[in-house]
């Protein structure tokens, strides 16, 4: 059965995405920091019949993540989708938001850190299986301000756009090879309880978008808007 690996899983967007791939075949590897919260997740989907099992790590402790993904491999035998989309726990030590003219040095590399460094991580744990494969898709998630920047998140938007950047370009250079990468910029608040006037949407709404990139393989980008 081919495997997806999910980077940052966790009882919204994670757990709709494992659902989508699940209830399609696939065997889920499901990855982020806490393996108490991973195993909760794992007993759901098995009571939907859903093979899945944790897999510990933090996206800023670089070597767990690579180790992480290595055991997914030796669990499964390959990984045929890596979908990478943490979600900030917290607190995080110096992750405080910065409106553009108050980015500096200081508040925007650790958001480089875990957005776009754990991102090249994930992707060159898994790429060159991939490449020898001639199959493979690799799937990276960011808010909207990726693609259309908020004053409010000057920090955390600039971290996205070079994830963007970089995820297009490596599908413009993996073009011919058999492997697939797309950038998912989500638009919309997920879940209730977002700000007054901004537009929202359930994870079960957003996530067959994750699959129609893996199987229809025709973009490098989608943005999610309600």
């Amino acid at each position: 059965m081919p495997t997806i690996a999910i980077v940052g899983a966790g009882p919204g967007m994670g757990l709709a995405i494992a659902r989508t791939f699940g209830t399609r075949g696939f065997d889920i590897a499901l990855i982020a920091r806490t393996k108490e919260k991973l195993q909760t997740l794992v007993e759901r989907l098995g009571k939907e019949g859903i093979t899945a099992e944790a897999f510990p790590a933090d996206v800023l402790d670089r070597p767990s993540l690579t180790s992480a993904l290595d055991a997914v491999k030796a669990r499964f035998g390959s990984i045929d989708v890596l979908e990478y989309s943490p979600a900030p726990h917290s607190p995080v030590p110096g992750h405080a938001l910065a409106a553009p003219s108050d980015v500096t040095v200081d508040n925007l590399q650790p958001q480089i850190e875990y957005l776009f460094y754990g991102a090249l991580t994930a992707a060159q744990a898994v790429l060159p299986a991939m490449r020898e494969a001639g199959a493979g898709t690799l799937l990276f998630t960011t808010g909207g301000g990726s693609v259309d920047p908020s004053p409010m998140f000057g920090n955390v938007n600039a971290a996205s756009a070079a994830l963007r950047n970089w995820v297009i370009n490596l599908d413009k250079e993996l073009s011919g090879s058999g492997v697939h990468a797309a950038h998912v910029a989500i638009s919309v608040w997920i879940g209730d309880g977002g700000p007054e006037g901004f537009p929202t949407a359930a994870p079960e709404q957003i996530a067959p978008l994750y699959w129609e990139l893996h199987e229809n393989r025709d973009r490098a980008e989608a943005v999610f808007t309600a």
